[in-house]
């Protein structure tokens, strides 16, 4: 076979980069929920509606869609729009955004495929009205996939049960937005952080030293993610999502009070930091 002398084939047409966006869920309502679906929850939906410009278009923001789609039209109409896809820009806001105008012309039973990345354009902050953004619904299997009728029949019911044995067990804490409990090897609370994650940094410091933390959970350490720190600490083992409503609620002042505090951080403090630091990991 003979091969193609390359300045025959036809050029790539290049396409302009996404900027990078540190925060880009900042401004949103629920910015630590949007967070997290993109990051650390398995199944999740938030409820929102798009903009006039955008149709008025009532739609379901989900953590992960059947075989990484970017976006599906249930057979009843309910368009669904994922957060988590396998590929990614600089800018996840704009990523979703793109999904979510592709998907409106989706027909019932549709599904959008995601194969290259979007170039620069509107953003999530642009598409969605911001005042018809709902709490986030977590799942224990991915029944928002189908309609109600199609998850009770026994094929799909049965396949949707076999589907919590590939998952991590996750579950909201009551009262505490952003907070959430998951077992693995042992339990733990992650808990998503809405102000300036190195604000975070300096309040997390301050509690180590003082040795402040929640029903004998042990700080384990923090992830960045989407421009917010997510502290994370590990939980007596055994314990369930509905023993740290109370312990939460108690802390949640006590860290909200460090976060906030403008006083410099002493020697100590500033070791325990560092410490913090060197032990962050960043996601995706």
């Amino acid at each position: 076979m003979s091969k193609k002398n390359r300045k025959d084939r036809p050029a790539k047409v290049r396409r302009k980069p996404v900027p990078f966006v540190e925060r880009p869920f900042e401004g949103l309502p629920h910015e630590s929920e949007l967070v997290a679906m993109r990051e650390i929850l398995p199944l999740a939906t938030l409820a929102a509606r798009t903009t006039a410009k955008y149709g008025n278009h009532d739609i379901q923001l989900a953590t992960i869609l059947p075989s990484m789609a970017g976006a599906l039209r249930r057979t009843d109409g309910v368009l669904l729009v994922a957060m988590q896809t396998v590929t990614s820009s600089g800018n996840a806001s704009r990523d979703i955004a793109a999904r979510l105008i592709d998907g409106i012309n989706l027909k019932p039973g549709e599904v959008l495929e995601v194969s290259e990345l979007p170039e620069p354009g509107p953003v999530l902050q642009d598409v969605l009205d911001s005042e018809s953004l709902q709490a986030a619904q977590l799942f224990d299997e991915p029944v928002f996939w189908m309609t109600p009728a199609e998850a009770a029949q026994p094929e799909n019911s049965d396949a949707l049960a076999a589907s919590r044995e590939q998952l991590i067990p996750t579950a909201s804490i009551g009262g505490v937005p952003g907070a959430y409990w998951c077992r693995m090897s042992r339990e733990f609370v992650r808990w998503v952080r809405p102000e300036n994650k190195d604000r975070v940094l300096d309040g997390l410091a301050r509690l180590r030293v003082r040795g402040k933390t929640f029903d004998d959970a042990r700080f384990v350490g923090a992830f960045r993610a989407q421009g917010l720190s997510i502290p994370v600490w590990e939980l007596a083992l055994g314990t369930e999502a509905e023993e740290l409503e109370k312990p939460l609620a108690t802390f949640a002042p006590v860290l909200d009070a460090a976060i906030a505090s403008t006083e410099p951080l002493n020697p100590e403090e500033k070791r325990a930091r560092a410490g913090i630091v060197s032990r962050q990991v960043t996601l995706r």
